[in-house]
């Protein structure tokens, strides 16, 4: 079982029945890429297909700025691929920023 909360300013949120669709989006991403962090410590790839579809501005950036720190923190394992097919050029940009992606 799992819950998702949101905390700002150190209050912490149950996000249960009050979740925007891009949020649900998003909430589900981060869940799945923890998973995947979580659960593939010798796996080296992780898969998105059009992640920022639903998703505002500022969820694509914390989105981007997550799969980052994923590739910074996967940079020594050299079999390491992280694969995105979208159309958001924006997005892409942000990934770029990072060296090891």
């Amino acid at each position: 079982n799992y819950r998702v909360v949101m905390v700002k300013n150190d209050i912490e949120m149950d996000m249960r029945g009050r979740c925007s669709a891009g949020q649900k989006v998003l909430a589900s991403l981060i869940i799945r890429l923890a998973l995947a962090e979580t659960f593939s410590e010798n796996c080296g790839i992780i898969a998105l297909d059009e992640p920022t579809t639903n998703l505002d501005r500022e969820n694509i950036e914390s989105l981007a700025i997550a799969l980052s720190n994923i590739a910074e923190n996967q940079a020594e394992q050299r079999e390491f691929q992280l694969v995105v097919i979208t159309h958001d050029e924006e997005f892409i940009e942000q990934l770029s920023r990072c060296d090891k992606i």
